[in-house]
């Protein structure tokens, strides 16, 4: 797994995301200028790249364009952190190539999990050295991934999108109990702001679609965690 290059002139903000994130289990390399980033990015190989935008030496705009014109440079996934909270803003630097954006000050978590989602989307989380399985199995229910069907014993089930990478999720570790933070960042791929019901409506949806072809309660509801596959 690639380092995470954190470019911020603030030492305290920079170093508070390094050891947040290291504690993660992500490795970091800090830069404190624009033209230092740009320096060890182009120097380096690196998963995903946090960027301020008030910095010494080259502004963080620049830094960005300049990045995402590089050629190994703009397929790094850039996280936006700066103080301009105008939606205008936010607008101007996702166009311009950011992959996601957070006005200071922001909650150190948040961060942490933003960066989780942008390494899953690039295939950096460090789950990829094993090739998972093209189906998966769980009782009567096969999943097969690469159709990306659905069946309970001889008939198929037809799923959304989001129910199938819910069920997906819950099948590939049939033992742990999944929060719906985790379950929306998969089956999503953005982080979960948790003020909606959202997961718990296409969990119950997944239910009466199993249910339909099988007696047995497959999902489980684990009170104030989450959810796991039923035994």
């Amino acid at each position: 797994m690639r380092p995470i290059l954190i470019i911020e002139d603030d030492t305290d903000i920079n170093n508070v995301m390094c050891e947040a994130l290291t504690k993660a289990g992500y490795s970091c390399v800090q830069a404190f200028s624009g033209t230092e980033g740009v320096l060890r990015a182009e120097q380096g190989s690196f998963s995903v790249i946090i960027l301020d935008l008030m910095l010494p030496g080259m502004h963080g705009e620049d830094v960005l364009k300049k990045l995402h014109g590089a050629e190994e440079g703009g397929r790094v996934p850039i996280m936006v952190v700066s103080a301009k909270d105008s939606l205008e803003s936010k607008v101007d630097l996702l166009t311009a190539g950011a992959e996601d954006y957070m006005t200071k000050p922001f909650e150190i978590k948040e961060l942490v999990a933003r960066i989780g989602v942008l390494m899953r989307r690039a295939g950096e989380d460090g789950n990829h050295e094993k090739k998972e399985p093209d189906c998966l199995s769980y009782g009567e229910i096969t999943l097969d991934r690469t159709g990306f069907t659905a069946r309970v014993g001889e008939n198929e089930v037809e799923l959304t999108k989001h129910e199938f990478r819910i069920l997906e999720l819950l099948m590939m570790r049939p033992d742990k109990v999944f929060s719906k933070q985790e379950i929306y960042d998969y089956a999503w791929e953005e982080y979960y702001i948790g003020e909606d019901k959202t997961v718990n409506v296409h969990i119950s949806n997944i239910r009466k679609k199993l249910k339909k072809e099988t007696e047995k309660e497959y999902i489980e509801t684990v009170w104030g965690i989450g959810f796991k596959m039923a035994k």
